[in-house]
């Protein structure tokens, strides 16, 4: 069997179909779903950045306040050490580390005192207790500058206290010219 030729020159491909009111009512159905999804995408496109936005924000803002002060306390322990091994005396000597440490703390934006301790070469800094008091001015001598610091995460010294902080330390080895005088009981 042939189809027949229409009247636009196209054949049928048979009967025609009649729609049913079902049909008719699942058209208007799809219809109308399109216009109330109209702007849901941008809508769920803003919510989801804000969710997914803010905790990479603040992890960044963490990330960037432990680096600042891990740059600090290594400044810090360098200067004190510089301060200390150009003193005429080490009396004199520790008290220029500390203000030396000080003013790095302040250049890097860091608030609060830094912790510095003068311990035995090769101590580490990162230990509770590293040792205190091997300054000296002996020619020739090495000890090592450690320097601490506690760093509060953004926003959360509010809601926890002191439970999210973090320590970092510096740490410079220092080495008194082998051939300038002796300046240890001064």
């Amino acid at each position: 069997m042939t189809p027949e030729p229409t009247a636009a020159g196209t054949h049928a491909a048979g009967p025609a179909q009649a729609v049913g009111p079902a049909q008719a009512t699942d058209l208007t159905n799809v219809a109308g779903r399109a216009d109330r999804d109209q702007g849901s995408a941008m809508i769920e496109f803003v919510g989801l950045s804000i969710v997914l936005l803010i905790p990479f924000v603040y992890l960044f803002l963490a990330v960037f306040a432990v680096q600042r002060s891990a740059f600090g306390v290594t400044q810090a322990a360098r200067e004190a050490g510089r301060a200390f091994a150009t003193s005429q005396s080490e009396t004199a000597g520790l008290e220029r580390a500390r203000l030396a440490a000080q003013l790095a703390f302040t250049d890097q934006g860091i608030d609060g005192a830094p912790e510095v301790r003068f311990a035995p070469q090769g101590a580490d800094c990162g230990a509770g207790n590293p040792g205190d008091g091997a300054a000296t001015l002996e020619p020739g001598a090495r000890f090592v500058v450690c320097v601490r610091a506690h760093v509060d995460l953004p926003g959360v010294g509010a809601v926890a206290g002191g439970l999210a902080d973090v320590t970092v330390n510096g740490q410079f080895t220092v080495v008194i010219d082998a051939y300038r005088e002796d300046r240890s009981g001064l």
